[in-house]
């Protein structure tokens, strides 16, 4: 009687001899979980656009919308280590359902705000759990699982869809949000998360085994293992990664990566814009033209990603956003001047393209223990984006302009690109996963 094993080896070996031409169920997975970040993304284009809306309706003030989006952007982050091994535990397309629906929730509830707590429970937390559970630590559960070849490719593309739905949903959430008011805007973010639950019901795979196949790339199909307790599972792997000092170095560089674009410009940018007397349409655009060239600034930092050492791409990612983010300032105009449109080509470009390096270098540590310890790395992406969130809008209120946020986070992107350079170039086996 054959074991599993020896299954498994005969159906690597079939799938190998298949024809050339058949598509990989890789791609197919990666197709769907594209659509399901980019459709949680809606959310992400929301709060800077209503931010002056909400203010004018209930008096709210910049530090209290922002107090908000620093709860959501923390559990933003937080859930993901769990999220990751909830997937190992339970599989990805219940997790992937599950917060989808939360994200429709939390978004189509908020129309019957009347207080700023419930702002913080359906945009903080509702909305924070389920977008975090479809974060960088999904990405890296994807392109862990189902890619051997093109991982850096895969994950370049994946983080790239955050972008993707920004560039979708900004102008429409600020032409709606002007035209419509803000409730319509929030209604349409809820149907485009709750509309890709049943692309993931349908087509979302766990494993590749579960087709019968190997992962993209790989000679030779491997049992998938599965977690005994995901709470437990998920801080094994703070445990694996605090042991090592480049776990620290990039989880500190990327919670200032979180601090300068989700937690100030993605929040903040269109009020910034405003004050200097830009209307919110065009800022939106703007921001959503920084979306364009995001998505193509990420593919080619994950291609670049397979072919130059990681550590010095991310030196000269931090570098250059230092410099941009310290020119903003004098940038800004308020009819989207050449002087603007600098900021915006070189700042888009450079929005995640920090994402693949450093899930590489994750993956060179950790092995396939690296989707839940970058996990971790990801909730330190986010907790630096709460702080940035919630500190920039309190410095609006208090110096009534951003500029001082602005030359801050400048600064810290320099420190980040020293934490990188000084990651050693070192591959460590990591313990099996249990």
């Amino acid at each position: 009687m054959p074991n599993r094993q020896s299954v498994l080896v005969t159906l690597a070996a079939a799938d190998q001899r298949a024809p050339t031409s058949r598509i990989h169920w890789a791609w197919v997975v990666a197709a769907v979980s594209f659509v399901a970040i980019l459709g949680a993304a809606g959310f992400r284009s929301v709060p800077g656009v209503m931010m002056t809306p909400l203010h004018h309706e209930f008096g709210w003030s910049h530090g209290t919308v922002g107090l908000a989006m620093s709860i959501n952007m923390t559990l933003f982050g937080l859930t993901a280590p769990f999220a990751a091994a909830l997937m190992d535990r339970f599989g990805v397309r219940p997790v992937l359902s599950i917060a989808l629906t939360l994200i429709a929730a939390g978004s189509a509830l908020s129309v019957f705000m009347t207080a700023s707590w419930q702002l913080v429970l359906l945009w903080g937390v509702l909305v924070g759990v389920g977008t975090g559970s479809i974060s960088m630590g999904f990405v890296a559960t994807v392109a862990t699982r189902w890619f051997e070849a093109r991982r850096g490719l895969v994950t370049g593309v994946l983080t790239a869809a955050s972008a993707t739905g920004q560039l979708i949903f900004l102008p429409i959430v600020a032409e709606v949000t002007t035209r419509h008011g803000w409730r319509w805007a929030s209604l349409i973010v809820a149907a485009a998360a709750l509309a890709v639950v049943p692309l993931v019901a349908i087509f979302m795979r766990n494993h590749p085994q579960d087709k019968g196949i190997a992962a993209y790339g790989a000679t030779e199909l491997t049992e998938p293992v599965v977690a005994g307790s995901s709470f437990r599972a998920a801080f094994r792997g703070l445990a694996l990664g605090a042991k090592v000092p480049a776990f620290w170095l990039l989880a500190a560089s990327f919670a200032i990566c979180g601090m300068t674009t989700n937690g100030l410009i993605g929040t903040h940018f269109i009020p910034a814009a405003n004050d200097h007397g830009m209307p919110t349409t065009v800022a939106a655009g703007l921001l959503a033209t920084i979306g364009i060239l995001d998505v193509a600034g990420t593919v080619f930092s994950g291609w670049l990603t397979d072919r130059v050492d990681p550590r010095v791409l991310l030196v000269v990612y931090y570098t250059g956003r230092g410099v941009s983010l310290l020119l903003l300032p004098a940038l800004l105009s308020p009819h989207a001047d050449p002087s603007t449109w600098v900021f915006v080509i070189f700042y888009g470009l450079d929005w995640v393209a920090t994402v693949p390096p450093t899930i590489v270098l994750c993956r060179n540590y950790f092995g396939m223990r690296a989707p839940v310890v970058f996990g971790w790395v990801f909730a330190s992406h986010q907790l630096g984006a709460a702080i940035a969130a919630a500190g920039a809008g309190k410095l609006r209120d208090l110096q009534g302009d951003y500029d001082l946020a602005f030359y801050l986070a400048a600064g810290l992107c320099i420190v980040a690109a020293g934490l990188c350079a000084n990651v050693r170039k070192v591959q460590v086996s990591a313990p099996a996963a249990g």
